[in-house]
């Protein structure tokens, strides 16, 4: 398929990073500069379905190279067996990765240690990290155990669920009213009404709202503007994708997601480009990956990392030096948190992975039993240091 000159490609890259100053995340939320006019005025563009040309565009670009290892297998079928890939080399590799990222079970003494004195303010994401991956986003449902170990952590500590999910689903699914939920990456926030930056109603992005409790909230929404995009690109997507068995499109309020984790691999280059094709109309959205899913989310400055700054700033920790912010995720998406928290905020990651990755954090765990393992482990220390 020939590319019109005068179309804007998607953006298929990370923003740049996260500006030094943590109060400056609620001003410097503008999107990028990009070729091509604002938002048009009435009805938006409508993208006619079609078969996609020659996949040259997610072919040249890597994408589907980035596909393909977003959720990395760790089981090979050679002829009619399945085995482990168990080689010396893969081995060696483990536990060299293991010795710059060590288990945060393992190391839990060395954690706590630094913890002393300080406030631990904990953040954690969903999918991969408090429930298992599976096959249907809507079976990835965390257990009774791990229900209750995120509310006895909330008891002693600050603690916000983080999500790509919307924020609405995301509290579906976790039932906990006690916590704090960022959904959409960040781009949904409900936060406490009790700091200054927050709570600055000259800001639009900010409205005033009430929990499911009723007890009074913020609602921080930098990408509101966006919804009624997000909504066409999802219900074309919906429309494109109705003939390609497997896949599965999701409305995030502030992104879309489409899922190819039960797609024929065969297939997925026909997803991909697909979904470029449609982007190239929507030159204020780009386009993201995590684990089998692409994103289409707004291009603004604002993600993960900018969310845990957000959260901490309206609970009154952001500015102490007392504070120890720990953050669990599993997915790339989640790098954004670990590097604010290595680089800004003196904090923790911590990342979910059963296998060898790169990572901004600085510890790791293998799956959501050790996730669990690890929380249950925070509360009880925690406990025995107020019984002391």
């Amino acid at each position: 398929m020939e590319m019109n000159s005068n179309q804007t490609s998607p953006v298929l890259t990370d923003p740049a990073p996260v500006n030094n100053s943590r109060l400056s995340t609620y001003s410097g939320l503008l999107p990028y500069p990009q070729a091509g006019a604002a938002f048009p005025s009435g009805k938006y563009v409508k993208i006619p379905r079609k078969k996609p040309g020659k996949l040259d565009d997610v072919r040249s670009n890597g994408w589907l190279d980035a596909m393909k290892s977003s959720s990395p297998p760790r089981k090979k079928l050679i002829k009619d067996f399945t085995v482990e890939i168990t080689s010396d080399d893969t081995d060696a590799a483990h536990r060299s990765w293991m010795l710059k990222y060590p288990s945060a079970l393992h190391s839990f003494n060395q954690i706590t240690d630094y913890a002393k004195n300080k406030k631990i303010a904990m953040f954690l994401d969903y999918d991969g990290t408090l429930s298992p991956i599976v096959d249907d986003p809507d079976r990835a449902l965390m257990s009774n155990d791990m229900r209750s170990a995120v509310r006895n952590v909330a008891k002693y500590f600050p603690t916000a669920i983080i999500s790509g999910r919307s924020r609405d689903k995301v509290y579906e699914l976790v039932g906990l009213a006690e916590l704090h939920y960022a959904g959409s990456h960040g781009m949904d926030i409900m936060g406490p009404v009790n700091h200054l930056a927050a709570d600055d109603h000259s800001n639009n992005c900010i409205i005033r709202s009430t929990d499911q409790l009723g007890k009074e909230v913020n609602l921080f929404q930098p990408a509101r503007e966006f919804i009624p995009m997000i909504d066409e690109v999802f219900r074309t997507l919906v429309e494109n994708t109705k003939g390609i068995q497997g896949s599965k499109v999701e409305n995030h309020k502030f992104c879309a997601s489409v899922h190819y984790r039960n797609v024929d691999e065969k297939i997925w280059p026909t997803i991909a480009q697909l979904v470029h094709d449609i982007l190239k109309s929507y030159p204020r959205l780009r386009l993201t990956h995590g684990r089998k899913v692409l994103e289409v989310r707004p291009m603004i400055d604002w993600n993960k990392g900018k969310a845990v700054e957000f959260l901490l700033d309206s609970l009154g920790l952001s500015k102490s030096d007392d504070v120890l912010p720990i953050y669990i995720g599993d997915d790339k998406t989640d790098e954004d948190a670990f590097k604010v928290l290595r680089e800004k905020c003196g904090g923790y990651g911590i990342l979910v992975s059963p296998v060898p990755k790169e990572t901004n954090a600085f510890y790791s765990l293998k799956d959501p039993s050790e996730v669990m393992k690890f929380l249950e482990s925070l509360v009880r220390w925690k406990s025995k240091q107020e019984e002391d």
